[in-house]
């Protein structure tokens, strides 16, 4: 205690006391460099002022989404664990340890406030709600979770999503962010790769819609299977999209890569992307898609959303006399 503390008075010390600020109050915009106040990107969708789409939670992209920011989560099956007993500098169940406590946290800051829960036990987060009024499952891969590498449960996920949506009749939207398939799982990761594109085949048998909206970075397996199979592909501005990385085919080729290669307004110019737009405006995109895709949906009321944070509330059924046709 110095001598400015002693002849302090008490209530000059409460003014004067320090207070904690928040470490991430604001965010490095990764395009410009300039600091952005976080509340304002959460504001916009985190779409900073210079133009970066940065990466967002599958909570946040389910709020962009759905309509009123209603729906229903959707559980997706467990697989064995650590098949292969694979293990590098640590072991693959601690990495999973490790992944999950990570998520866990980040889905602890974003329902202090409340919110429909969402069910995550791998990258794979699936839910179902309306798009433009369109009845649609939801899969939004999260790169957060060992970089959306496609897995055992990433692949047994994409299934299960695209079977609930035949069951439902409803449209299939996935949203990427993968950095390729998971190394710990061998050839079984590999696997994936036929088995999600017989889901997407039973999907266009259906004739349902199936639409892919690419985000940063979609590469690897990901990029060679379900990722490149949708009816409409739909690509965020600025978004890595590629098999492998940029350096590698440098490499390979002994050549110097054109500017912008593997981003989506290049692939968009080479016919593989076919729309690039704003993260702010995919909604109203995706409900003008859905819309003309599944045009009588709209009217479609046998399976209403309600937040599981909120009581259902059922208007009463008008009386139905016998004998009589209503």
């Amino acid at each position: 205690m110095n001598w400015i503390t002693k002849v302090t008075p008490p209530g000059l010390k409460t003014m004067l006391a320090k207070k904690d600020t928040p470490d991430d109050l604001w965010v490095k915009c990764p395009a410009s460099g300039e600091l952005v106040y976080r509340a304002d990107l959460e504001e916009s969708w985190w779409v900073t002022p210079a133009g970066a789409h940065m990466r967002i939670s599958p909570r946040t992209r389910c709020r962009l989404l759905f309509d009123d920011e209603r729906w229903e989560p959707l559980a997706l099956p467990a697989v064995p664990a650590d098949p292969l007993k694979f293990k590098d500098d640590k072991p693959y169940p601690a990495r999973i340890k490790a992944a999950k406590a990570k998520i866990a946290a980040r889905e602890k800051r974003e329902t202090e406030n409340g919110g429909a829960p969402l069910i995550q036990d791998d990258c794979m987060v699936a839910a179902y709600g309306k798009i433009g009024g369109v009845p649609t499952v939801l899969l939004v891969q999260d790169f957060d979770f060992m970089g959306g590498s496609l897995g055992m449960a990433a692949g047994e996920g994409f299934v299960t999503a695209a079977q609930m949506a035949l069951a439902r009749k409803a449209a299939f939207v996935v949203c990427t962010a993968s950095g390729g398939a998971r190394m710990q799982e061998g050839t079984l990761s590999l696997m994936q790769m036929p088995r999600t594109t017989l889901a997407v085949n039973e999907l266009a048998d259906a004739k349902l819609p199936y639409i892919v909206v690419l985000t940063d970075p979609t590469s690897g397996g990901v990029s060679a299977s379900y990722a490149m199979l949708g009816d409409i592909h739909v690509a965020e501005p600025g978004a890595m999209i590629a098999f492998s990385g940029p350096r590698v085919i440098e490499q390979t080729i002994r050549e110097s890569l054109p500017k912008g290669f593997q981003r989506s307004e290049f692939l968009r110019e080479k016919g593989q992307v076919d729309i690039v737009v704003d993260r702010r405006k995919l909604k109203a995109t995706l409900s003008r898609i859905l819309t003309h895709l599944m045009p009588n949906s709209r009217r479609r009321e046998d399976f209403p959303i309600t937040p599981l944070s909120q009581p259902k509330t059922h208007a009463p059924k008008p009386p139905v006399s016998k004998g009589k046709s209503v």
